[in-house]
């Protein structure tokens, strides 16, 4: 049995909406790392969604961020699952997080849901079906030209320590577009390009459970997705990506390649 989309987004807004009610209030933050941190509704918001997968689907492999891979009898059925997507804006009273759920069936990612409670807005997408933003469809942008996009990135979190720390291409982008944001949520910064209110993606060390949903929904309102090197993106490490609409990604490739050749 296959899940059903509306299930999956009945799943992700009461998960959302458990992390919007806890919103502004004090928090207890644990530290996965120097500035990885995690939160009690990170795990509140993750448990709710492994018993409500369980309860449909107990033979299916689960993946969360928070909890590991509990592996089930059926390994073609997986969820790749972020209960709160932007923990560090969370934590901080910064409204930009999310919750990331993706159905995947031997190897392919077939449904796609992104919730932001803060917002209301729930992107979703089935293959074959289209990318949908509140049940409205979406499409990427039709900008065509590097100077006039404006493209979203994301840093590591073991930064003060690797020279793998994005800057460079950071510091080639902002020079080449006519912006860079940092949003802080890997899910939403695909949503937003699917949804073309921004023209571009990359990042450089990602996770599973960030992306595997904002993909769907971004390959399903016709955008490229690729590794740094232009090579099909699968959900195998490393999870490095360039995400864009048609011509703002073939740019963005040749931004990448003067930048690990040493040019700007």
């Amino acid at each position: 049995m296959q899940p059903q989309l509306e299930d999956v987004v009945v799943w992700a807004k009461t998960a959302g909406q458990i992390l919007k009610d806890g919103f502004g209030k004090k928090h207890q933050i644990q530290y996965k790392s120097a500035i990885d941190l995690v939160t009690e509704m990170d795990k509140k918001s993750e448990e709710y969604l492994i018993t409500q997968i369980r309860g449909k689907f107990p033979n299916h492999t689960i993946i969360g961020e928070e909890s590991g891979k509990s592996k089930g009898s059926d390994q073609d059925g997986v969820w790749l699952i972020d209960p709160l997507d932007g923990t560090s804006n969370y934590a901080h009273g910064v409204p930009i997080f999310s919750v990331s759920m993706a159905y995947q069936y031997q190897g392919e990612i077939q449904l796609g849901v992104v919730y932001d409670p803060m917002l209301d807005e729930c992107y979703t997408a089935v293959k074959g079906q289209g990318a949908y933003l509140n049940q409205e469809k979406i499409d990427v942008s039709k900008t065509t030209e590097m100077v006039n996009a404006m493209l979203v990135t994301g840093f590591p979190y073991n930064v003060h320590h690797t020279q793998d720390d994005n800057l460079d291409y950071f510091a080639n982008f902002i020079k080449n577009a006519q912006a860079v944001r940092r949003l802080g949520s890997a899910a939403l910064d695909l949503c937003y390009v699917a949804a073309g209110r921004l023209d571009g993606y990359w990042e450089i060390q990602l996770q599973a459970w960030d992306a595997a949903a904002g993909i769907l929904i971004l390959a399903e309102a016709g955008g490229v997705v690729t590794t740094l090197d232009g090579s099909p993106f699968t959900l195998t490490p490393p999870y490095a990506m360039v995400a864009a609409n048609p011509v703002i990604h073939a740019k963005m490739l040749e931004i990448v390649h003067q930048t690990k050749n040493g040019k700007s």
